[in-house]
């Protein structure tokens, strides 16, 4: 764990629950492995810990209340999370997941949490029924299908007699999520990575144009994710109504002619490229110079359209060796079959397929539900927040150029 930690700043939050205690432990062993740990406590956990004890450890004054916050810039409530390498809440009550479940910003831990970029990883200790409860389990998986890590507690003596699921994970267990979630953000170190997103669209005359329905979520989470993961991150994208990834260089096109040209001219030293872009097929023949007027054209019109030149084909004809690529099949039918086509006959490293007849991965959704399609088969993920998607296809590519 010391290297993973080693330099890091980690916020630690602490809830109201009797094992309150063992995060003590928690913090003394993340500071002598040489993190700088800042302790966040709710008014219930002060009833089992003194906030003394953990500023004691940390040599760091402990946060509690959201407007006596001792950080003194204006925005104080949310720079602990800005700045936060990783957020921990340990132990985690039910009522505490119940409310990051549902966004809730009432105190500094909920507020930290919704003001963070960075991971977050919540160990949950509490009686068995209220573990087992279907309130807490779906509260749970709604934090994991945001992209929360959850450790899950383990079996034994509770402080209620029972003796049940529902104990603090280890701290080992702990420590061990800690450093993997801070070792993914350094999983594409020195690595160019290049995301496509969003849609292209194919001029008609000077207003207007044929184009499809993505909305570029996907695309811009994955370009977020791989620069948090420490690339190089070039975002080719159609136009969108999102912001910019901070600190990805973004670069806007409209025409799928356009954004071949930015690729290929973006391809040398590149290790992989995501096309997660919704490129269009097809485009018309002849682009009117001057709008179509009704009375011109009459009752119907007619609009002959020519095919666009493949993008993916172009690209990996051109890539180097050892480039990889992934492309993105949105299906209305037997998805993964259309994946296992596409990476064979376009010779894929790598193929996101989705149904977009699932309601989970409509188009402009913030979730979905996608399958990885590889030589090595198919993956099937079950439905997630697309910043989760983002972060998972990450790993693999990660572990893809670390092999290679």
């Amino acid at each position: 764990m010391t290297d993973a930690v080693r330099g890091r700043f980690i916020v630690l939050a602490v809830t109201g629950s009797i094992a309150s205690y063992k995060s003590i432990e928690l913090a003394r062993r993340l500071v002598q492995a040489g993190a700088t740990v800042q302790v966040v406590m709710s008014r219930s956990a002060t009833e089992f810990v003194q906030p003394r004890t953990f500023q004691a450890l940390t040599y760091r004054p402990v946060e509690g209340e959201m407007f006596q916050i001792q950080d003194e810039r204006a925005a104080g409530h949310v720079a602990m999370g800005r700045e936060a390498d990783v957020v921990v809440v340990a132990p985690a009550t039910a009522h505490v997941l119940a409310r990051l479940a549902n966004g809730m910003a009432d105190d500094l831990i909920a507020t930290t949490v919704l003001a963070t970029a960075a991971p977050v990883i919540v160990a949950p200790a509490m009686e068995t029924h209220m573990w087992q409860n279907a309130a807490t389990r779906e509260n749970v998986a709604r934090l994991v299908a945001r992209g929360v890590r959850v450790v899950e507690p383990e079996s034994g003596p509770l402080a209620s007699g029972d003796v049940g699921p529902g104990r603090l994970a280890s701290l080992e267990r702990i420590e061990a999520a800690i450093a993997e979630a801070l070792s993914a953000n350094a999983a594409l170190a020195g690595r160019k990575v290049i995301v496509t997103a969003g849609p292209t669209i194919e001029a008609i005359d000077p207003v207007r144009f044929v184009s499809n329905r993505s909305s570029g979520k996907m695309g811009y989470a994955i370009a977020q994710a791989a620069k948090d993961a420490g690339a190089d991150v070039t975002l080719v994208t159609g136009p969108t109504a999102l912001a910019a990834p901070k600190g990805v260089r973004t670069i806007t096109i409209e025409s799928a002619e356009e954004m071949k040209d930015a690729v290929l001219a973006l391809l040398p030293g590149t290790d992989a490229i995501v096309m997660a872009a919704a490129v269009a097929d097809y485009r018309p023949r002849e682009v009117q110079q001057r709008k179509l007027k009704k009375r011109d054209v009459g009752s119907e019109v007619t609009i002959h359209m020519t095919e666009n030149p493949d993008l993916l084909r172009a690209i990996v004809a051109a890539r180097p060796s050892k480039t990889l690529i992934v492309g993105f099949k949105a299906e209305t039918g037997d998805a993964t079959a259309e994946a296992t086509r596409m990476l064979r006959e376009k010779k894929l490293d790598l193929v996101v397929a989705n149904d977009i007849t699932d309601p989970g991965s409509v188009f402009g959704s913030d979730t979905d539900r996608v399958t990885f399609v590889s030589a090595d088969g198919a993956e099937a993920l079950p439905l997630l927040a697309k910043t989760e998607v983002a972060r998972r296809l990450v790993v693999k590519l990660a572990t893809r150029l670390s092999a290679k």
